[in-house]
């Protein structure tokens, strides 16, 4: 008989470089329903070593890629060990990690995760569920995002869930089907600038505050061909490093005019994304502590009502999702939506690893 109990730690690593968020979960279904409890949770931030590696490693040869993705599964592996004995945490199920996405070109077929090399289950001492976005660009997908399958199953209540992390993303209801996509990068740009200023990040907006709108830089980044494609589409720092920032840079403003100008374009593209402005949305991120950045898409959606939700699950959402995820696919059910991810059908994601 199947179960329907299941203890699982959920890893993620978002293109932020906020960390390595672990989450000790449990899940279980009562009365067809799935239910969760978020238990022991932690972020384990990068060194400077690492930030400055995995910032630079979308330019790797592929030799270096590899030897990358050995490193990064040696120290995750570590990592994941550690959180579970500093807990205590016994009898798991499974590890089910996402790795850390430093390669996202689904228009070529090619999608990369380190950090889900075998070896992650002898260093762990677990079974491990991983790589979840590779079979869904084999299909023909655009490998994410992949989260919306846990907003359906785990936030029904709400009508449009979105991320606010490195890029955002929104999911919601549409004639039956989940639609989901990614709407613009949001703190792979925002923390590139607060860098410049000596900051890991910028501090409930403080200093997007201070700046003032360029008009013209505002139109020129609302005009970018990605917002003129419709859904499936999803986004990789690729386009963070070859479009967005170039175009950013080409004008001569201070740096607080960069932050405001570009926090009005991702409240702008959110307000876009929305096909109802008067329903609820949920926001979990790290960018719903950015309270001005909130402040703005509450101006643009007026009529809307938005949701932030406590702490553990402001931070720990993806982990979570990606341990049902795991879940999803040790029960060989299905864990992605073509609906989503544009793939050729519904598929279950992912690759078991045995400790």
């Amino acid at each position: 008989m199947i179960q329907e109990k299941y203890n699982i730690i959920g890893v993620m690593s978002g293109t932020s470089l906020d960390g390595i968020d672990l989450a000790h979960l449990n899940f279980e279904i009562i009365n067809g329903k799935w239910n969760f409890q978020i238990l022991e949770c932690e972020t384990i931030g990068y060194s400077q070593k690492w930030i400055d590696k995995l910032k630079i490693a979308v330019g790797f040869s592929e030799l270096e890629l590899q030897k990358l993705n050995v490193d990064y599964t040696l120290l995750l592996g570590t990592i994941i060990s550690d959180f579970i004995e500093k807990y205590k945490i016994e009898n798991i199920d499974a590890v089910c990690s996402h790795g850390h996405t430093i390669l996202h070109q689904p228009q070529n077929g090619i999608t990369l995760q380190i950090g889900n090399l075998p070896e992650i289950a002898a260093l762990s001492k677990q079974k491990v569920v991983c790589d979840f976005r590779v079979q869904d660009v084999k299909l023909g997908g655009q490998g994410a995002p992949l989260v919306p399958i846990g907003d359906r199953i785990l936030f029904s209540d709400y009508d449009y869930c979105l991320n606010l992390g490195g890029f955002s993303n929104i999911s919601f209801e549409e004639n039956g089907s989940r639609i989901a996509f990614d709407i613009s990068p949001v703190n792979t740009v925002l923390n590139f600038y607060a860098n410049q200023l000596g900051l890991d990040y910028d501090d409930k907006g403080k200093i997007s505050r201070t700046g003032t709108v360029n008009l013209e830089l505002l139109d020129d980044l609302n005009r970018l061909d990605f917002y003129q494609t419709k859904y499936p589409k999803s986004l990789g720092f690729e386009f963070v490093k070859e479009t967005i920032l170039p175009l950013i840079e080409s004008y001569p403003i201070a740096i607080e005019d960069k932050m405001n100008t570009f926090t009005e374009h991702i409240a702008t593209q959110i307000a876009l994304a929305l096909p109802n402005k008067k329903n609820n949305l949920f926001i979990t991120g790290g960018g719903a502590y950015n309270d001005f950045m909130i402040e703005r898409v509450q101006f643009h959606l007026p009529e809307t009502k938005i949701v932030i939700p406590e702490t553990k699950i402001i931070e720990f959402k993806e982990a979570l999702i990606f341990g049902l995820l795991g879940v999803l696919k040790l029960r060989n059910e299905i864990n992605t939506l073509s609906s989503v991810t544009g793939a050729k059908m519904d598929h279950s994601s992912g690759i078991i690893y045995y400790k």
